[in-house]
């Protein structure tokens, strides 16, 4: 039974001219009446359109139209009606982020791939990591950390040095970026039910900010991260090149 499909495409030319054709050969539907979402741009569009539908439950199914495409599937106009019917399905959820500011106010986002902190002057981060409650280390100086999901193993943690998170580990990796003290400390795995907390030593002469996927809050003094699962992503990939696949295949590269 062919799907009702919404297609959303980033502004990149590319993106934008497979949209054209994508809509001239299968229709579109608004997301609300659509069965499947279509996403064409790399993995930035990707995480841009899982959160902007997140609220709708739908698959999404991304076509890569930009650099990397991680999360997306090889660009094909043809047969689309049947590749979304042979689809796998990967769901996934996001991490939860409370950052406190220096004036004592509190932004809350949401971040499939990972939650990272980062100095934001020329001086290295001093940071306090604590996990459930529990000091784990008094002082970490670096240019930051970042707790990230399976699905953000790859991104920039693993630019970072950390470890790559098989899909559906009940884990989330804790990975310093640019350690200074201690040098050689890479990170840490922890149980995905875990809190992080992070308070920022010396804020006002060692600055920091925190990202949630490109959600960018200043002055931070302390960050909390939970995995939520109570937030579910439908993420459909061609048979054979599910996440899995891709998280595999990453580490022989």
């Amino acid at each position: 039974m062919p799907r009702t499909i919404a297609f959303r495409a980033s502004p990149a030319d590319q993106a934008q001219a497979a949209l054209a054709d994508l809509t001239a050969r299968y229709g579109q539907s608004p997301d609300f009446a659509a069965d499947v979402i279509v996403a064409l741009g790399g993995d930035g569009f990707m995480l841009e359109t899982l959160h902007a539908t997140q609220s709708l439950g739908l698959p999404v199914y991304g076509m890569n139209c930009g650099t990397i495409g991680f999360l997306m599937n090889a660009y094909q106009p043809d047969g689309l009606e049947a590749r979304l019917e042979a689809a796998v399905e990967e769901v996934i959820h996001p991490l939860a982020m409370k950052a406190t500011r220096s004036d004592g106010t509190v932004v809350q986002g949401l971040a499939i791939n990972e939650v990272s902190l980062l100095r934001a002057g020329p001086q290295a981060a001093k940071l306090r990591i604590l996990v459930d409650g529990r000091e784990r280390m008094a002082e970490l100086v670096c240019d930051g950390a970042l707790v990230c999901t399976p699905a953000g193993s790859t991104a920039y943690n693993y630019s970072a040095h950390g470890p790559i998170l098989p899909i559906g580990s009940d884990v989330l990796a804790l990975t310093a970026v640019a350690a200074f003290r201690p040098r050689r400390w890479r990170g840490a795995l922890l149980p995905s039910t875990a809190t992080v907390r992070f308070e920022v030593l010396e804020p006002h002469k060692r600055p920091v900010m925190a990202d949630a996927d490109g959600h960018s809050v200043r002055d931070v003094v302390a960050v909390e991260i939970r995995s939520e699962p109570r937030i579910r992503h439908r993420i459909l990939f061609d048979p054979g090149h599910g996440l899995e696949e891709r998280l595999i295949s990453e580490q022989f590269a």
